[in-house]
């Protein structure tokens, strides 16, 4: 348990540098500022806990294993572009997604989106058409993953800001709706299911109070007394993987300061971020509504498909 309230403590530690480094958007002050509030809580330490610093920071750890990184090994971490045969069949399995959709195929057409994925990860219209097939399904959580990456693609893809408002509607997320509907009326400003869905999800934001009793607050005591996530906090935290490596990475890090060569591995690092995404993709499988809500939570963002659901 002592390693872990170290390792909490060093990130709350990382946290709080980055609030008084400023250069944040308001927003992401407040974000930031939940976070350290719910390690606090949920590990029982603070910035007042000076004994279970270790001799490095996290950004320090960090630097040093990266900097033993072989060059090859980041080279080949970069993504690689897919080959023109790719393309081609990429977009043939697309138009079969197409079809499966005006067939009502939604679970058909999710297999063919994602196998052009696949082959083909840079496109944008991919991902948004799999998040039409998910609303369709009911799974508005992966709806609102896909647009997500839809959108880190192009951010100019006005249909993925439209299918978005859509899954956060349909999560009652009206708030976060209005604002992706503002932003596909503002890249089309021409569409009137745009135009509908903003004027529905307005009205239902000043119908459906928020629960803190103000619009857009932050509900963290609710997030706090939520049993999913404290179990996900305690269950990443009593990980003997993550232990045993946070274990190691404090130990060179103290070693650090009175032996030559002792800082973290390469391999550590690697070892704890991989178990990292083992592990929220465990949660995001166990409890996506979950894990929708932290992001909706931290992140602060029945309307007509009708044109949304023409497949592109």
């Amino acid at each position: 348990m002592a390693d872990q309230k170290r390792l909490a403590y060093s990130i709350i530690q990382f946290l709080h540098d980055q609030l008084q480094n400023g250069g944040l958007s308001p927003d992401a002050q407040e974000s930031l500022e939940v976070a350290i509030q719910c390690l606090e809580t949920a590990f029982g330490v603070s910035m007042e806990d000076q004994g279970l610093a270790v001799s490095q920071t996290l950004p320090e750890i960090f630097e040093a294993a990266a900097g033993k990184e072989p060059e090859h090994t980041r080279t080949n971490s970069e993504p690689v572009a897919p080959s023109e045969d790719d393309i081609a069949e990429a977009e043939k399995l697309k138009t079969e997604g197409n079809e499966q959709m005006k067939a009502e195929n939604f679970e058909a057409a999710v297999c063919f989106y994602g196998k052009a994925i696949e082959l083909n990860p840079s496109n944008a219209v991919y991902f948004c058409n799999r998040a039409a097939a998910y609303s369709k399904l009911g799974n508005y959580a992966g709806a609102v993953r896909d647009c997500e990456r839809a959108i880190g693609i192009d951010p100019n893809y006005s249909k993925a800001y439209g299918r978005m408002g859509l899954a956060l509607s349909s999560l009652n997320k009206h708030t976060e709706a209005v604002i992706y509907y503002k932003k596909a009326l503002e890249l089309d400003p021409e569409n009137d299911t745009y135009k509908s869905n903003l004027k529905i999800a307005e009205q239902k934001m000043k119908e459906t109070p928020s629960p803190t009793g103000g619009p857009g607050g932050f509900d963290l005591a609710g997030l706090l007394n939520n049993p999913g996530f404290m179990s996900m906090a305690s269950n990443l935290m009593n990980n003997p993987q993550v232990q045993q490596l946070m274990s190691g990475m404090i130990s060179g890090g103290q070693n650090a300061m009175g032996a030559a060569g002792t800082s973290p591995s390469t391999n550590d690092l690697a070892s704890l971020i991989q178990a990292g995404q083992q592990f929220a993709q465990q949660m995001q499988q166990q409890n996506p509504e979950l894990i929708e809500q932290l992001r909706s939570q931290i992140r602060s963002r029945t309307p007509s498909a009708s044109n949304e659901d023409q497949q592109e």
